[in-house]
């Protein structure tokens, strides 16, 4: 720490661009993997300050396999927009370098399982008697309470757990996972909502809260529907949502088609624009019931007519008429028009990677758009920076200590 006195600079770099709605408030992120860290990127988009906080050892998805050289595809994908700074808890002036960032913080995300905060000094309760406007968020695998506290909890674990992979699973087969992480990111945009609810509650209170966001309660908030069960009902009725065989993914001549037919309109422009007109004529057919019943009758002949044209000549087909969708490659989105038309890629610059494109502001805002995005930081990139923000505050902190 003590290289960080002879650094003379005493302010941070300022976001480029225009203000968002989220400007002028600090986001402290102690977060390590996907739920925490793109929760705050969510927050940075919108154009709040976020130091992301790591230990010297780095956050471990630094270390995940990547087909890039330089830095890990997942923690670049998932930490843009945030300053770097690397601090071990466990030293005392690092604990007061945290602490003094604390009192100038509005937000602090962890995702430390519940029994380890206090033992680093930075359980809520603690925290909260430095800064009492503190919005306090930790993500868990299973929440507060409860028998499974404090046990790691992970994206596909509580796919598995929670019965998502039995139900993508096929009839009679294994369970199968869903790859892309999907609890963490829904458990991530849960993150950056309830962060956004407490500081809106803040304004009238004058008050900080603590936040509990947990995976367990974003697979289950992800099932909603499928967490229905009826007074008298049989516990295994078929909660599966899809809706029987002709809403799915069809091949075609060339190609796999993604096709949506569940209201008549979409239903009858289908058997239209396929030269089937008779099935949407036939009362058998006349309901996504009927058609879930009958699926075996109609999805052969249906497969007979895609056979006709490739997966992206039946999109120019269909056209508006028909929701669907050709099976691409993520690759693919890229240099696709509708992404490009909506801003949704940007070009970043990073210090080892270089040049690369990447996702950007999810969320549109048309008086505050937010500032300009940027990549995620290096191991410690910021530190030296940060600290010497914050030297006197560090002071007084390890004179109270």
């Amino acid at each position: 720490m003590n290289a960080f006195a002879e650094i003379n600079e005493s302010s941070l770099p300022a976001r480029t661009g225009p203000q968002g709605p989220l400007s002028g408030l600090r986001v402290l992120d102690l977060s390590a993997y996907i739920a925490g860290p793109y929760g705050c990127s969510l927050l940075a988009d919108q154009g709040a300050e976020v130091i992301k906080i790591e230990p010297p050892t780095g956050d471990n998805l630094r270390k995940y396999p990547s087909t890039l050289e330089a830095e890990s595809r997942a923690f670049i994908g998932v930490n843009r927009s945030k300053l770097g700074v690397a601090l071990d808890l466990k030293q005392p002036e690092d604990h007061a370098a945290l602490m003094a960032l604390v009192r100038t913080a509005d937000v602090l995300v962890h995702n430390f399982r519940p029994n380890v905060p206090p033992r680093l000094g930075i359980a809520y309760e603690q925290l909260k008697a430095i800064n009492p406007r503190l919005i306090y968020c930790n993500v868990t695998g299973y929440g507060e309470t409860g028998p499974m506290k404090d046990k790691a909890g992970y994206d596909q674990v509580l796919q598995t757990m929670t019965g998502m992979c039995t139900l993508q699973g096929k009839r009679g087969e294994p369970p199968e996972i869903l790859y892309g992480s999907v609890v963490d990111y829904y458990a991530a945009a849960l993150v950056a909502a309830g962060v956004a609810s407490a500081l809106y509650e803040r304004e009238k209170s004058g008050q900080g809260q603590f936040v509990g966001v947990s995976l367990l309660r974003a697979a289950l908030t992800m099932q909603s529907a499928r967490m229905v069960w009826a007074e008298g009902e049989a516990k295994d009725v078929g909660r599966d949502m899809r809706s029987g065989g002709i809403t799915g993914i069809h091949p075609t001549k060339e190609g796999h088609l993604y096709i949506s037919a569940n209201t008549p309109h979409f239903w009858k422009a289908l058997c239209d624009r396929v030269g089937l007109p008779e099935l949407a004529a036939d009362e058998r057919y006349d309901s996504v019931r009927k058609r879930a019943q009958h699926f075996t009758e109609i999805v052969p002949k249906l497969h007979q007519a895609l056979a006709a044209r490739t997966a992206t000549e039946w999109e120019e087909v269909f056209g508006e008429a028909v929701p669907c969708a050709a099976a691409r490659t993520v690759e693919d989105m890229f240099d696709n028009e509708q992404v490009l038309a909506e801003d949704m890629v940007a070009t970043f610059e990073h210090p080892t990677l270089g040049s690369y494109r990447g996702f950007t502001r999810p969320i549109k805002f048309d008086r505050t758009p937010g500032p300009l995005p940027f990549a995620a930081p290096t191991l410690g990139q910021h530190t030296a920076m940060v600290i010497a923000s914050q030297t006197s505050q560090i002071q007084d902190c390890v004179a109270g200590a």
